[in-house]
């Protein structure tokens, strides 16, 4: 892989696109970004044969679109139309189907009717039980009269809701899934959970304080809107600074270019293993997810066994970044990275770890660097990472030519993604777990909710370049272009199975961002040993989920490169549930997959260019 490299320090760079200090930006550097107000003009150019008219137009579209955007937390309102068009166009032709649902209807009244009886009696069965995952009636007083009457009502109204969006014959998949989707976001905006004179629990605790709940839950719906307004993190993240309170694993940033950081972590044992570690992370959120508090940093737990650890911490684009792509994030990221982890530990290679869009863009990587012979991967580890996008669950809803356009516009306009409209969409995934379950806890039972490492590091979010954004959703997510063998690294091709070194594949059960059965897919088209472990938890906390955690557990197995396919169903079927951490399982591979011990190496590489520029946690993770 052709990489660059810079050693930090002013008049030794190998690159004259790298930099001494994040906010050092020299004017000649090769892979400066032309300023945006020339961009526009470049890109508004006539070179299509378009005429101004036509160009001044879709200016308009894109600030009209932009502008929409704050009101519609990025969603394209054509896409949604276009769904509902689909939904109720195919529904109103299929009387058949009205008819079940007219039927169903009259049942679930007449189910609701007979439980009306019984409604006074506490331990009555329900005619209908929640979702697993639907806490909202859990408390005991949901069982009394009359709230028992209303949370049964409002379950089989959902239920009867999702009857009537699904299964509708002629409506596409994409669109079928949309309009059950927003059909659940609008039932959960009316749920009885969300108002006082149907919320036992805050009915309870209104007339314990007389009150009081009420009057601070005002002042806590207050202070937030004041908050948001003024564009400040929530209350409590202070408490959770890198570098003060997280991110504290000791180490030195050892490399620095336009991109990242690139940190390697000092040793805590005599010896180490012979191979280092080298973490991609997302960069869609900050790297210090896996070095959170030390109780819970997988990368303290990995210093302390003996690991060389490096981890890069990618910077936080602005507009100057709008024109990075996907190849400079493979080049100046994994690939810089690579030769400074080389340079500063030599042979006999490095165990790659990736997480998220991390472990994506290391795949990639690894492809590309099968393709051309290169052989300094001793292992890859995903956690929690895709590689096929044919069925990447309910983000896929956001996912199609419409909410493309609108993105693009979206981005053009700023050069980048803002981490609020990103946030807006995670959010609408899980919008009983992230909004409306606060929302109930804060506002109407009185009670702020206490701030975590795990919440102070969601609140710092990150930006997403236009150009590297763009061409991610639209290669990966709507096209899958890596699993069809048509992505193109350096202009050429690059295929999954041509990767043949051993792989620790991690998916959790709950994730709502890379689905463990689309993870999974990963066996469909790598050709080397993989294990693979599911674990309980969703895409953070099941990731984050060190020996001792409550309630955790997770399966593993491993198929062999020469061993036939099993689905996912089969997985789950064969493969045995062990109580406790994944980690101890992948720690235990590691080992196994490390051919011996050695003296640490030297922090960075002073000789050959990487002398250590400043302690973990760098600068980059500080930018905001």
């Amino acid at each position: 892989m052709d990489a660059t490299v810079s050693n930090g320090s002013p008049g030794k760079s190998r690159d004259a696109g790298a930099v001494s200090a994040p906010t050092a930006q020299p004017k000649s550097a090769p892979d400066r970004v032309v300023p945006l107000p020339a961009r526009r003009a470049v890109e508004t150019s006539s070179v299509n044969g378009r005429n101004d008219d036509v160009l001044h137009a879709d200016s308009f579209d894109r600030w009209l679109h932009t502008n929409l955007s704050r009101f519609t937390r990025a969603i394209s309102p054509a896409a949604l139309l276009l769904a509902y068009v689909d939904w109720i166009a195919h529904l109103g032709l299929s009387p058949a189907k009205q008819a079940e649902l007219a039927r169903k209807a009259w049942r679930k009244a007449y189910r609701l009717a007979l439980y009306l009886p019984r409604s006074l009696d506490k331990d009555a069965r329900w005619c209908i039980e929640p979702l697993a995952q639907d806490r909202r009636f859990s408390h005991p007083d949901w069982r009394s009269f009359p709230f028992n009457v209303i949370a049964q009502s409002f379950l089989l109204q959902q239920q009867w809701w999702y009857n009537a969006t699904s299964e509708i014959r002629g409506v596409s998949k994409h669109h079928e899934d949309i309009a059950v989707f927003v059909a659940r976001q609008l039932l959960d905006i009316v749920s009885p959970s969300n108002f006082l004179w149907t919320n036992p629990q805050a009915l309870s605790r209104t007339f314990e304080s007389r009150g009081l709940n009420l009057w601070f839950g005002w002042q806590n719906w207050l202070a937030e809107f004041e908050r948001i307004q003024a564009g400040r993190p929530p209350s409590g993240v202070d408490a959770f600074r890198p570098g003060e309170t997280v991110a504290l694993t000791p180490g030195q940033v050892v490399f620095r270019n336009r991109l990242i950081e690139l940190i390697q972590y000092e040793p805590t044992t005599p010896t180490v293993r012979a191979e280092p570690l080298l973490i991609v992370p997302a960069w869609i959120m900050k790297y210090y997810i896996l070095d959170l508090s030390p109780a819970n940093s997988l990368i303290r737990n990995l210093v302390d066994r003996g690991h060389t650890v490096f981890c890069i911490s990618w910077k936080n684009p602005d507009a100057n970044d709008r024109d990075r792509s996907m190849e400079d994030y493979l080049r100046m990221g994994i690939g810089d990275a690579l030769e400074a982890v080389s340079a500063i530990c030599g042979l006999p290679g490095v165990h790659a770890v990736g997480y998220c869009l991390g472990g994506t863009l290391l795949a990639i990587a690894a492809a590309a660097m099968a393709r051309d012979g290169d052989t300094r991967l001793s292992s890859i580890t995903m956690l929690a990472a895709q590689t096929d996008f044919s069925e990447p669950g309910e983000l896929g809803l956001f996912i199609e030519e419409s909410q493309m356009m609108f993105l693009e516009d979206i981005m053009f306009d700023r050069g980048y993604l803002s981490a609020g409209e990103m946030s807006g969409a995670f959010q609408l995934l899980r919008s009983n777990d992230l909004f409306w379950s606060r929302a109930v806890h804060q506002y109407l039972m009185g009670e702020p909710s206490p701030m975590t490492d795990m919440m102070a590091w969601n609140a710092d979010t990150t930006r997403m370049p236009y150009r590297m954004h763009a061409q991610y959703l639209r290669r990966l997510f709507l096209n899958n272009d890596l699993a069809l063998g048509r992505y193109r690294v350096t202009g050429k091709p690059v295929a999954l199975s041509d990767v043949h070194v051993p792989m620790f594949v991690v998916g959790t059960e709950s994730d709502h961002v890379a689905p463990w059965r689309s993870v999974y897919k990963i066996h469909l088209l790598a050709s080397g040993e993989i294990t693979f472990a599911l674990t309980t938890g969703g895409h953070n906390m099941g990731i984050v989920s060190p020996p001792g955690t409550p309630r955790r557990g997770y399966r593993v197995l491993t198929h062999s490169h020469e061993g036939r396919y099993n689905d996912a169903d089969t997985y789950l079927a064969q493969a045995a549930r062990h109580e406790g951490s994944w980690w101890t399982a992948w720690f235990a591979w590691l080992d196994t997959h490390s051919t011996g011990a050695e003296a640490p190496p030297r922090m960075g590489a002073p000789t050959m260019g990487y002398p250590p520029i400043e302690p973990a946690p760098g600068s980059y993770v500080m930018q905001t």
